[in-house]
């Protein structure tokens, strides 16, 4: 009887009596192959062409039976690795080829693994006898706490976060949370500094003039610790073409009401945080809001005759020691209001007329 060959390795099977004076020969030569398989590299240069084979010889030692498999070379297309179907073996498959075409590793008739154009890495693929699959051995994804021996380095590349996802501390709690716009061509740039200068958090990216927002949740605020510096400064000015007599003034979402209409009565002005906060809620012992009102008079002139606090009638310290009993004629009159807050509920409020002709 003749000898076979195995299924995957075609290694030389010899059956009893069988090559007689050679079974030493063909013994190493099946040990060889064995080798190859378990720790054989080879290079596969896919140069002048998009193609390339791994073959498998009866009894001898062929390309596509080495462990490690290097394709080379600088393909002019897609390029396409092929090995017969049936075998069923490991790979350690490494893209070291130039330039940016994909390149895919399949048995005939499977569709196989592929590196993307710019994916010059090392994947662990197995063949099933049918098709070539990637085992994700190694891949982050398939660890379910990965730990780090050494810094990350991103060699250059992006970190990218589902949105709704980012940093968390080592109890996993959530420090950094991203969301995604899908349009989005403004970001920030965060710049560390050397001695004697102050690290910078900027806004950056297409557009020309880039709005920076800082925006707390509810009537949470933004507090900067230290001492401040501002180089340039916009208040948010509320203008309304129609005079009422009861003003609510929204510290949370205002500084400065302007009236373009006349007064047409003496009015009321309430200090609130917003329409569904009050300034109490909003405010913490210890801190002041400033606001103004504008209001426009003509030749019979009003005046602000109550002052309130959340809808509670307050007296005023006025600035010149006493309240205002007029308006001014034929101009704008400018109240402005300062509210400390001392304790729960309570409030100083520093107060003045100011007449713009």
């Amino acid at each position: 009887m003749a000898s076979s060959y195995s299924q995957d390795l075609k290694l030389e099977l010899m059956v009893t009596g069988e090559k007689a004076g050679l079974w030493g020969d063909i013994t190493n030569t099946n040990l060889n192959i064995l080798q190859q398989a378990i720790a054989g590299y080879t290079t596969l240069s896919v140069n002048s062409t998009t193609t390339g084979t791994l073959t498998f010889s009866n009894g001898v030692q062929s390309n596509g039976k080495n462990m490690v498999i290097d394709i080379t070379g600088t393909p002019s297309g897609a390029c396409t690795v092929t090995m017969p179907d049936s075998v069923e073996k490991y790979y350690v498959i490494k893209n070291s080829t130039g330039g940016t075409e994909t390149v895919t590793v399949k048995t005939s008739s499977g569709t196989g693994v592929s590196f993307a154009t710019n994916e010059k890495t090392t994947k662990i693929v197995y063949s099933d006898g049918t098709n070539i699959v990637n085992s994700n051995i190694g891949a982050l994804v398939n660890d379910y706490s990965p730990q780090l021996a050494a810094a990350l380095d991103t060699n250059g590349q992006a970190i990218q976060f589902d949105t709704a996802t980012g940093i968390q501390d080592d109890s996993g709690n959530e420090q950094i949370t991203f969301s995604k716009t899908a349009s989005a061509v403004n970001e920030f740039t965060v710049a560390n500094a050397a001695t004697g200068n102050a690290p910078n958090l900027s806004a950056t990216g297409t557009d020309t003039n880039v709005d920076l927002n800082l925006t707390p949740k509810g009537i949470g605020r933004v507090t900067l610790n230290g001492n401040g510096k501002i180089q340039g400064v916009a208040e948010k000015v509320t203008v309304t073409g129609s005079f009422d007599s009861d003003i609510n003034v929204d510290t949370n979402t205002q500084g400065v009401i302007l009236y373009t209409a006349a007064a047409t009565a003496n009015f009321t002005i309430n200090l609130r945080g917003d329409g569904s906060n009050s300034l109490d809620a909003s405010m913490d012992n210890g801190e002041s809001v400033t606001v103004a009102v504008v209001t426009k008079q003509n030749a019979t002139a009003y005046y602000n005759t109550t002052v309130q606090v959340d809808g509670s009638t307050v007296t005023p310290v006025w600035q010149g020691g006493s309240a205002p009993t007029g308006g001014n004629v034929t101009s704008n009159d400018v109240y402005t209001f300062t509210a400390i807050k001392t304790a729960s509920s309570t409030f100083t409020v520093l107060a003045a007329q100011t007449q713009f002709a």
